[in-house]
Parts: structure tokens; sequence; C-alpha cells
């Protein structure tokens, strides 16, 4: 064989070997992404994702995680791109930027009047403050229709700027009547985080019903509880929202977190961005 037809067969030989190993990188980085290494069973992609053997209950949309950690937006400890739980508080996209031990918690009056302010702006009479809970990360308020008496929406305010941004997480991915307007504020709208406007702020028409009751979402939540977060257990009662309910987790009585539950296949998602509970009030 001619000697540069050699070495030029050969050349191609290396390159194309060379591609295969960068694919074959690539392949298991984005499984890796995920939390795994080698190639696992899936439910699908969206709804999470188990080794082989792995009798592992799923407890989130696949692409958010698992009951241990989300994994794409971060790791079993907490949040990624959203923020983890280990004493941060809030950032512009609710990921943790400061350690909390140096912000002064927002005070109940102070959450609420700013979630009012961003009510003020949204310019719907309907919506209404329902609760405020004060946790040293975060404040977190249930906005809910005064016309029927179901959640709307969640919020958090940022103790440091003041600033109020839709939750993320149920609030964002399961909310069936304001998932579009929670994006919309997120991403800048209507006195949104980046500060223009918009006027396509309409809720979906849907229905409140959901095939899965509240005390079903009790109990889905209350059997999570007992092998993630042994020795917690649930409140008596799970606030309604269209598409899931919100529920207070209890250790020996007092609030230490939240969770939700998805109102038509029980999934259950921690939110593990709050931190330490200091106080709510009913409104």
């Amino acid at each position: 064989m001619n000697k540069v037809l050699r070495n030029i067969l050969i050349g191609l030989g290396v390159v194309a070997l060379a591609g295969g190993l960068v694919l074959s990188g690539v392949w298991i980085g984005r499984w890796s992404s995920f939390g795994f290494g080698w190639p696992f069973s899936a439910n699908n992609m969206m709804e999470g994702w188990t080794r082989p053997g792995d009798s592992r209950e799923v407890s989130g949309y696949g692409m958010m995680g698992s009951k241990y950690g989300s994994r794409m937006m971060g790791n079993g400890t907490g949040y990624g791109m959203m923020g983890n739980q280990q004493g941060y508080r809030p950032g512009m996209m609710g990921g943790y930027s400061a350690n909390s031990a140096n912000v002064t918690p927002l005070t109940l009056d102070e959450a609420y009047q700013s979630a009012e302010q961003y009510l003020t702006k949204l310019d719907n009479s309907d919506l209404k403050i329902a609760e405020v809970m004060v946790f040293d990360n975060n404040a977190y308020v249930r906005v809910i229709e005064q016309s029927s008496g179901i959640g709307a929406f969640e919020l958090l305010v940022d103790p440091v700027t003041g600033v109020v941004y839709p939750e993320h997480g149920p609030n964002m991915m399961w909310n069936l009547k304001y998932a579009g307007l929670n994006h919309q504020q997120m991403m800048g709208g209507r006195g949104g985080m980046m500060g223009f406007f918009s006027t396509d702020t309409t809720p979906q028409a849907v229905t409140s019903e959901m095939t899965v009751t509240a005390a079903q979402a009790l109990q889905s939540a209350q059997k999570y509880l007992d092998s993630a977060l042994p020795g917690t257990t649930t409140a008596k009662d799970a606030d309604p929202f269209y598409g899931y309910y919100t529920i207070d987790i209890l250790r020996d009585g007092k609030t230490v977190g939240m969770l939700s539950v998805n109102g038509f296949n029980s999934q259950v998602f921690l939110h593990s961005w709050h931190g330490t509970f200091i106080e709510a009030k009913d409104y």
C-alpha cells in the first residue's frame, strides 16, 4: 500500500476513534449530570430515574429529581441551580447565594407588606394573602382566590433585598391555573424580577378538581416522611392549589418544613430551600 495512503487511513482511524470517545464521554456525562453514571432504568424523562434494582420511590419529576434530592437542579442535599439547603439565602432564581447566618430574617409584617405590593402590581382584586411563614432563608407567602378559597400561587420574599418572586418547584411545575403567570413574573413580566411589564397575566380556565383527595395527599406525604424524614409528621390540613397540595411538616408538633403532593399522581416534592422555621400567621 502506498505509504501516503496508509498514513491518511491511519490518521482517519485516529480521528474516528477520538470522536467516538468524545461522544461516549458526552453520553455518559449527560447521565451523570442526573446523578447517575452508567445506563439505568427509567420510568420516563419526566417521571424520575432509578438505578437497575433500585426500589427507592420516586417523589418528583425526573429532571427535578427523586425523593433523595434533585439531580439536574442539584444533589441530595438540596438544589443546584435553584440552590441547596446548606444554610444559604435565596438568590435571584431561588438559588442560595449568601450564608443566612449573617442575614436578619424578615418579620411577618415586612414579608406581608412586600407581598401585598407585589399583588397590587398584578391588578387582580380576587387575590388575597392567606398565610405568611417566616424562615431564616426566606419568607413564604400563600396567596388564595377570595372567590373560591383555593390556593392561587406561592411566593418567596428575599430577606436581604425584599424582592418577591414566585416560589420554584410545584408552584411552577404543577400549578395548572397560574403557572403561566408565575413563569412570566419570574422572567420579568408585569413587575417581575427583570422589571418590565406585560399585559398577558390572565389565569388559565381550569377546574380545581383533582383525582387525589386531600386525605390521600396527606397519606402519601406521611409515607414519604416515614422513609425520608423519620420522626416527622404532616399537619392536619393539606392546602389545595390548582393541581397540587402543599402541606406543613411537623416534628414534635412544631413546624420544621413543607412539601407538596401532586393532585393527580400523588408524587411528593420536598421544599428544601426554606431553612429553619421561625414564625407564621394566617390572614
